[in-house]
């Protein structure tokens, strides 16, 4: 019976490797088909699961990379505006100073930087 099993398991492994015939339909140019089997492609419950995991990971690595990316755009952001607001700021003492006494320009400065704290 062993021997049987040896020769059986041979001739299926010869069998794939003989070269097929002339195809009967001539169109010897195209790939031999194989049935049409809808179950052959679905996959264990486990190796979704991993999937589907590994999917998750790759989401969450994105967000995390997308929110990085989103709070560097803000800080350069508020860094251009506080910069702007320091100019602004900058030129209207300028201003001031052309209409005041210097010393007067300064007391007011100090007392807007009071208010500021207060404020905030």
């Amino acid at each position: 019976m062993s021997a049987a099993e040896v020769e059986n398991a041979s001739t299926p492994a010869a069998s794939s490797s003989k070269p097929l015939g002339m195809r009967k339909n001539g169109k010897q140019w195209h790939a031999p088909k194989k049935a049409f089997r809808p179950g052959s492609g679905l996959t264990p419950y486990e190796q979704r699961a991993k999937q589907r995991v590994a999917q998750q990971a790759l989401k969450t690595k994105e967000r995390e990379m997308k929110e990085e990316k989103e709070a560097e755009r803000q800080r350069r952001i508020q860094a251009l505006k506080e910069k702007r607001e320091a100019k602004a700021e900058k030129e209207r003492y300028e201003q001031l100073a052309l209409k005041m006494h210097k010393k007067r320009v300064e007391r007011l400065k100090r007392k807007e930087k009071r208010n500021k704290l207060l404020n905030s």
